[in-house]
């Protein structure tokens, strides 16, 4: 089912100008994607919500946007030359390429699951008696799947803190994990790889430099900590935000837009004082979280994951992870990343990155708490949520319950036919509107097939002008989501949405 859902969710997404395969007249581009005419407004429209949250609404939080050329030595310092690698296995059998941790994180969610249908089954078996707790605690099934993913995720923790890519296959071995395509059990080993795509720049290839995209936008923020420090007039704790486009060479780039080898992150970077970032970092795990929860797509919808093994950064980890039609899956990452930082490139530019604080006189390289947000990764959370197939009495329609706030197109402006005046009263309505909001106009086929195309793009609000608009001075408002109609004088159009789709809705 769930299958289903997503083919029909990327096919909407294609047929109603949301995502287009990159290069779809040569048969696209393996793992990149074009945002169409709605799915920029609704891209754009979750940059302003995150920006508006992250920036105008925290007084000690700035915004810069830095260059996706940088320096070499910069991705030196940070670790990614030696350290940003993927491990890999080759199926020999389909010749299918996967991450090794991915397959060993699915077979774990795998036996979650059972879990989980073990409790639904008994639970609709014993109804209002079911002791769920009790079942838990003692049900041989689940004490088994239990133990044996907790078996497994020992291990494997520690085959990823040593790095020990032996372990690694063996695990795979053990658990018999199988591959999804030809459903044997025959590996290669597994081998690391580094995801970043280099480049060269210079006037002439034999004197050209070695550069590479970048393959997150942080670093660009903690290259100019002292800009922002010196030009601001922020004192710590305060952050640094960014939204930008980051690359990596992802080998095993799948499940649509969620791993692309192109794709925008939204990163905000808390400088702290050493010893306090432990606070920091909790306060930022729960306002995140209560950030996407929001948005309305269903609370039930998060949770936290713990990192098994911490990046060589860091020394604390989480992720928010969000239902994906495809399974649970990260969506944002809140990092400790200690000073690691702003200490390996003070180390290898020669240049202090410090911070004087005034209450304890002394000067010291703040701490961050990290917040990392897939751009790409949020607009397929809101898509999937979103797309609904709804059975009517007597028709079905597809539609996209976005908030409002959000929806790439606030308001359709609809006369009722094309003749009698009603399209130039209609425009008259859309010049009085399209200021404010970014609305359509469209006046062909029936009302009725107009509001369909309004739903599967998921507009809000849709206003029909009819014969009765020229004497009571009022139009026909109606609701997407209910499908409810009112009754609204012209005079009272800007009040009535200023309510409906102001940022305030989601923003407090």
């Amino acid at each position: 089912m769930s299958e289903d859902l997503f083919k029909n969710i990327i096919s909407h997404s294609k047929e109603y100008g949301f995502i287009f395969p990159s290069s779809d007249i040569y048969d696209g581009l393996s793992a990149v994607y074009d945002y169409g005419q709605n799915g920029v407004l609704l891209k754009n429209n979750l940059k302003e919500y995150w920006w508006k949250s992250m920036v105008q609404m925290h007084e000690n939080i700035v915004g810069i946007d830095t260059a996706i050329f940088m320096h070499p030595k910069i991705w030196k310092a940070s670790g990614h030359v030696d350290a940003f690698n993927d491990p890999l296995i080759d199926n020999k059998d389909s010749k299918k390429r996967y991450r090794a941790d991915v397959l060993i994180e699915d077979y774990m969610a795998k036996l979650d699951e059972k879990i989980e249908k073990e409790v639904e089954k008994s639970r609709k078996r014993f109804g209002d008696s079911f002791d769920e707790k009790l079942f838990r605690e003692t049900n041989p099934r689940i004490l088994e799947n239990k133990d044996n993913r907790n078996v497994v995720e020992v291990r494997f923790k520690k085959a990823l803190e040593a790095s020990n890519l032996d372990e690694i296959k063996k695990i795979i071995e053990d658990c018999e994990i199988v591959c999804p395509v030809s459903g044997s059990k025959n590996w290669t080993d597994v081998r690391q790889f580094n995801l970043m795509f280099s480049t060269q720049m210079g006037s002439v290839a034999e004197g050209a430099d070695t550069i590479y995209l970048r393959p997150e936008t942080a670093q660009g923020i903690f290259v100019n900590f002292l800009n922002v420090l010196n030009t601001s007039r922020q004192r710590i704790p305060f952050g640094i935000a960014q939204i930008g486009k980051a690359f990596r060479n992802e080998i095993v780039a799948r499940q649509f837009i969620f791993r692309m080898r192109e794709f925008e992150q939204m990163e905000m970077q808390y400088f702290v004082r050493p010893g306090t970032e432990m606070v920091a970092y909790e306060y930022w795990k729960n306002t995140r979280i209560s950030w996407h929860k929001k948005l309305g797509l269903g609370e039930d919808k998060y949770r936290f994951h713990d990192h098994l093994k911490t990046a060589h950064y860091a020394n604390a980890a989480v992720d928010i992870e969000f239902d994906f039609p495809f399974g649970i899956k990260e969506l944002e990452g809140i990092h400790s990343r200690t000073d690691f930082d702003l200490k390996q490139h003070q180390e290898l530019s020669g240049k202090k990155l410090q911070y004087f604080d005034p209450e304890l006189n002394e000067n010291y390289i703040p701490y961050v708490v990290e917040t990392s947000l897939g751009l790409d990764r949020l607009f397929l959370a809101v898509l999937s949520a979103a797309y609904t197939e709804e059975k009517l009495e007597n028709d079905t329609r597809i539609v996209l319950k976005i908030p409002p706030v959000l929806a790439p197109i606030k308001i359709a402006i609809l006369p009722l036919v094309k003749k009698d005046g009603l399209p130039e009263k209609a425009r008259e309505i859309f010049n009085q509107l399209k200021l404010d909001y970014h609305i359509v106009y469209d006046e062909k086929d029936a009302v009725g097939r107009r509001y369909r195309r309004q739903d599967a793009i998921g507009t809000p609000f849709c206003i029909t002008i009819d014969y009765d608009t020229f004497t009571d001075h009022m139009v026909t408002i109606r609701e997407r989501d209910s499908m409810a109609q009112e009754r609204i004088a012209i005079t009272e159009l800007s009040t009535y949405f200023s309510d409906k789709l102001s940022w305030k809705t989601i923003l407090n």
